[in-house]
């Protein structure tokens, strides 16, 4: 699957599926179709959104030092049931 993201846009996705065509036919045998979606320019809110997604830290510094400091002192009570609920939410999605 290719995905370009040279430009984009939510509102103007189009996926092509088929085989890729070779010199006078299509490939055939073991190969498998290859998916294609572009994303076209236009939309300012995908942009923005891209945009900040760029500039934010990688690492949210502050959340770090607020749990190394609950685990330290010894506050820190992860909810075991919670945690496992949610992991098998997310998965069943």
């Amino acid at each position: 699957m290719k995905v370009d993201l040279s430009s984009l846009a939510a509102s103007q996705i189009s996926a092509d599926r088929g085989t890729k065509q070779v010199a006078g036919g299509s490939l055939t045998g073991t190969q498998a179709p290859e998916d294609r979606i572009s994303f076209h320019s236009g939309s300012l809110s995908v942009q923005s959104l891209t945009s900040q997604a760029l500039t934010s830290p990688q690492i949210r510094q502050d959340k770090v030092d607020q749990l190394s400091q609950s685990v330290a002192s010894g506050t820190y009570k992860p909810d075991a049931s919670g945690t496992a609920g949610a992991m098998i939410e997310h998965d069943q999605k």
